[in-house]
């Protein structure tokens, strides 16, 4: 069994628009939620290459 399963989950300082407090975060925090975000983004670059190559391969059907 993984040790990180049995740690509860950091819970980030929230402001009223449900972003993260920066200004409470710790430099550790901070390199963390980085990391997220470039998880997320490379997430979300690889869905729009998706549906580009799906839309690609669709607008060369419709042109025969």
């Amino acid at each position: 069994m993984d040790n990180d399963d049995l740690e509860p989950l950091e819970v980030l300082p929230e402001n009223s628009k449900g972003k993260p407090d920066l200004q409470l975060m710790s430099v550790e925090q901070l390199q963390d939620y980085i990391a997220e975000m470039e998880a997320e983004i490379a997430r979300v670059r690889a869905a729009i290459a998706d549906k580009q190559t799906a839309r690609g391969a669709a607008d060369a059907v419709f042109k025969i």
